[in-house]
């Protein structure tokens, strides 16, 4: 298997979600260039696994279904940041979703269009034969539509009516969600195609028929309140039963995410006495899928039920892992790489190994097996949808997790120095360290108050996110750590990780600081350069480098020869990195000095040359 991480990934850890936003304007952005060739969602096809050539496009079918939850996503974007580019998606977004009920004319919702003309049609057409294959003019489209595709349109378009205040589309999405029910009901809550065969029915998934009507009414309320009011009554108590057979087993895995969707919108949306039976549905499904480690349903469950931080911290280890998924569908077979119960994981897989898929939280989390040339790359909706939806709700990390040189950088390397704040816990305090690989160690602790506590990360520490669980004083906090092999971070005299730098300046066999401090602050002390001198630089995060050839220190921009990097003495988790400084340095004024390893950049620390 190859986990490729997604270049310039920032951690959620440290810098709260807000950090991870980096990575999820680049698939939005992603997502409107190579996925939306025709409006709504579909997923291309590379030539090669390492192609960037589109030889066609797949997934077709399930187009109008990802296409509601990217219009979620935005919907949730937008209302959180108020971005003009998160309103141009959602608005093309929209249009596409009013396509697929536009194409087939008389108000049924189709899987997918694609116009007839496009080099890609041919192949769409063979893919999606079993479906029945549709045209008029200009179009053809994909039949034999699902309830899973209606769930997920009537999710989006709910979302999007409460998180854009935009007249215009509340309006179009109003009249959209009214022409999508009234068909619905129209047919006796059944799907019919127009060579008269039924593609599926709604009658034995009274909570479908509820959360529709709850919608429909939400955005249409002089058509359909009346109608719900008098549904709600026949209905509501019939709902627990189809949800305690989902719930029986985890075949069909995907049938939790539309129940989830589908509760989410029929539970938010209710004020009255019926929520008691809604909410006792719910916890049918919350409590068997609650330990599936699965962030959509979680954000879900947080915007239900309010903040929880085991479940929040564990969102937020989700999401760091999501970021190390292969973007493509390469073969992953996990049956010598984590316990086994029969067909199964005996635990929920890291998500960061889980077999790829359109969007992973509808997937079964023990499943061992999946994947197939490499060629196809998913949208990554199944990361910007709980992304937004978490910062729309306000899920915060029980703690932040730094390198004790910089609060910029959140990551840590084995034997490097870590910085926990936030956490607020007293007493005998103990900090554990479990990896990605799920094994647990110790943390050295040097130093803790209750806003602060500086530790060592054990030494055998794997890759990934691992979560640091903190005890003391009977309390018991965890979130989750980037683990980088290497992660460059150079002191500053006072402690911010920006400014004069934490050194020394060796020159006939004595050493003399670059800086100075007092209450005030700190300062330079100017370094005179008449023949070259040595200066030893306090960092950490360096312990796993490779050869000295590896590590590149530059002043200004420009390479300086690096003499060595050695462990501090008595210093544990700290390095002192050693470079020579030429006389042509001098009269430089303030200079500013990086350390990179392996690619990975220090924070900037400054010298003054006089």
């Amino acid at each position: 298997m190859i986990i490729n991480p997604i270049a310039g990934m920032i951690a959620l850890v440290g810098l709260g979600l807000q950090a991870g936003e980096v990575d999820a304007l680049a698939v939005s952005r992603n997502i409107q260039a190579r996925h939306t060739p025709f409006g709504a969602l579909i997923d291309p096809v590379f030539t090669a696994p390492e192609s960037e050539e589109i030889t066609s496009y797949t997934r077709c079918g399930d187009s109008a279904l990802w296409t509601g939850h990217y219009l979620a996503a935005e919907s949730f974007r937008y209302k959180v940041t108020g971005s003009a580019e998160a309103l141009d998606n959602i608005r093309r977004t929209f249009a596409a979703l009013k396509g697929l009920v536009d194409v087939t004319g008389d108000n049924l919702l189709a899987r997918c269009m694609v116009l007839k003309d496009s080099p890609y049609a041919a192949s769409i057409r063979n893919e999606e034969a079993a479906h029945g294959i549709y045209t008029n003019a200009e179009w053809i489209w994909v039949g034999n539509t699902s309830r899973d595709q209606y769930s997920g349109v009537i999710f989006g378009l709910g979302v999007a009516y409460d998180m854009v205040n935009d007249a215009a589309l509340k309006a179009s999405i109003s009249e959209l969600v009214t022409r999508l029910v009234d068909y619905l009901r129209g047919h006796n809550w059944s799907v019919v195609m127009p060579d008269g065969e039924t593609s599926t029915v709604f009658l034995a998934r009274p909570d479908q028929m509820l959360t529709f009507l709850q919608v429909a009414r939400h955005v249409n309320p002089d058509r359909f309140s009346t109608t719900y009011d008098i549904q709600r009554v026949l209905l509501a108590n019939a709902m627990i039963a189809p949800l305690a057979v989902d719930v029986a087993g985890d075949e069909s895995y995907f049938k939790f995410n539309l129940d989830y969707i589908n509760l989410y919108s029929l539970i938010r949306l209710e004020s009255s006495s019926f929520s008691g039976v809604y909410e006792k549905g719910y916890d049918i499904l919350r409590n068997h899928t609650s330990g599936h480690q699965n962030a959509f349903f979680n954000v879900i469950d947080l915007a239900l039920n309010g903040p929880n931080p085991q479940r929040d911290n564990e969102t937020l280890h989700l999401l760091e892992g999501w970021l190390l998924r292969q973007k493509r569908d390469r073969i992953v077979v996990l049956n010598d790489r984590v316990a086994v119960c029969g067909d199964y994981a005996c635990n929920p897989i890291p998500i960061e190994l889980r077999t790829p898929t359109d969007f992973i939280w509808q997937r079964n989390p023990f499943q061992l097996a999946g994947g197939l040339y490499g060629t196809i790359e998913g949208a990554g909706v199944d990361y910007i949808l709980p992304y937004w939806m978490a910062r729309h709700y306000g899920l915060q990390a029980a703690f932040e997790v730094q390198s004790a040189a910089s609060a910029n950088i959140t990551a840590s390397a084995p034997e490097s120095i870590a910085t926990i704040r936030g956490a607020n816990v007293s007493g005998d305090i103990t900090v554990t360290c479990t990896d990605a690989a799920g094994t647990s160690r110790d943390a050295r602790l040097i130093d803790a108050s209750l806003s602060q506590i500086d530790i060592i990360i054990p030494s055998a520490t794997a890759p990934g996110v691992a979560t640091l669980t903190i005890s003391g004083g009977g309390t018991l906090v965890a979130a989750p750590a980037r683990i980088w092999t290497v992660v460059p971070a150079l002191f500053t005299a006072d402690g911010s990780g920006n400014g004069v730098a934490f050194g020394t300046v060796t020159r006939g066999g004595s050493s003399v600081p670059v800086y100075q401090c007092d209450g005030s602050g700190c300062y330079f002390v100017p370094i005179e350069l008449v023949e070259p001198v040595l200066l030893t630089l306090h960092a950490t995060g360096l312990r796993n480098r490779g050869s000295l050839d590896s590590i590149v220190v530059t002043i200004n921009g420009v390479r300086v020869p690096v003499q060595d990097v050695v462990s501090k003495e008595g210093g544990p988790g700290m390095e002192l990195v050693i470079v020579e400084l030429a006389p042509g340095w001098r009269g430089t004024g303030e200079a500013s000095i990086v350390v990179t390893v392996d690619e990975q950049k220090s924070n900037a620390v400054s010298v003054y040359f006089s």
